[in-house]
């Protein structure tokens, strides 16, 4: 910590022209606030959500579902991707566990339909290029 402590005073002497005690401990303040965005929970569930959308067949999969606005019967959504069907429920399996696909059971049926948070990552997406 003290090496951490010296290298933030190095730094706030150059930004600031000097570093005076309180300006280390408020920065320092500062950054243990800052920390506080890292919850290993939430970073960990928002890693496995960047890391499902990751994949071709599980982007396209989620791209269908966000714009279909209703729920699709697996059997709607296998000829619209072009992999074979187990691998078309591998990767509806890891979107449900990812949080980006909901999975209802209707009779003999699975369907399957976007979360908000997967209409809400697209949303960004879109709006990025």
């Amino acid at each position: 910590m003290a090496e951490t402590a010296d290298r933030l005073r190095r730094y706030l002497e150059d930004e600031l022209g000097e570093c005076r005690n309180e300006d280390l401990q408020n920065r320092i303040a500062e950054l243990d606030n800052l920390e506080s965005v890292l919850d290993d929970q939430v970073v960990s569930k928002d890693v496995q959500t960047v890391t499902a959308l990751g994949n071709e067949t599980r982007y396209r999969l989620v791209r269908l579902l966000v714009e279909a606005d209703d729920a699709l019967c697996v059997c709607e959504i296998t000829p619209l991707v072009d992999v074979s069907d187990s691998a078309v429920s591998h990767a509806l399996s890891t979107l449900v566990d990812a949080g980006l696909v909901t999975k209802q059971k209707d009779g003999r049926w699975r369907k399957y339909q976007a979360t908000s948070r997967a209409s809400a990552l697209l949303t960004v997406l879109d709006g990025s290029r």
